[in-house]
């Protein structure tokens, strides 16, 4: 069976990362590495799938298209401080790719307790990033969200600058919400 998972890995980096212009071979060799199946060993059957894997009530692995994608964007380097909210399959990457990651992933996903992280992720879609999050960031520190409204999602970069904290759009995504995060729909006039 391990060497079925470990087909399966090599197949998805080559079937759902690489033919999505994710060029950093350093994320190849990662997810090459992490047996995505551990995060989720109820699916393990679906860990290499094109689908969001849910690991825990209102938990999900994003796709591998998405988690991919995003951690490109957010550059990381070998020795910078991660915090992976909600995101455990993100966070093994970046462990993998020399950093050292924080988890946090209890009740509350906004207590995060320290800061000046260089790079935040999330696995799960939120309508805006809450600005605990991007507190936490260190100046040059990228934070890398989906986020949605209703159907449409958009993954995000939010850059902590001297000034405050710009934030830009990177690419369409498709994600569920992470749970507690869904629009408040309420009664308007």
């Amino acid at each position: 069976m391990a060497a079925d998972f470990a087909a399966a890995r090599l197949n998805m980096v080559e079937s759902q990362v690489r033919t999505n212009d994710v060029t950093d071979v350093r994320i190849h060799d990662a997810m090459r590495a992490i047996p995505r199946e551990q995060f989720a060993p109820d699916k393990a059957f679906q860990a290499y799938t094109d689908a969001d894997l849910p690991y825990a009530p209102g938990r999900f692995l994003l796709r591998p298209r998405e988690v991919s994608k995003l951690l490109q964007a957010l550059k990381p380097k070998a020795g910078e401080r991660a915090l992976a909210i909600a995101a455990p399959y993100a966070g093994a990457v970046l462990e993998a790719m020399g950093l050292s990651v924080e988890h946090l992933d209890g009740a509350d996903l906004t207590a995060v307790s320290g800061a000046n992280y260089d790079i935040v992720v999330v696995e799960g879609a939120v309508t805006k990033a809450p600005e605990a999050w991007t507190r936490a960031l260190a100046l040059g520190g990228r934070l890398g969200v989906i986020e949605r409204e209703n159907v449409t999602a958009k993954a995000a970069l939010y850059v902590r600058a001297e000034d405050g904290v710009g934030r830009r759009t990177l690419f369409d995504a498709m994600a569920p919400f992470l749970e507690g995060f869904e629009p408040q729909h309420g009664f308007a006039f």
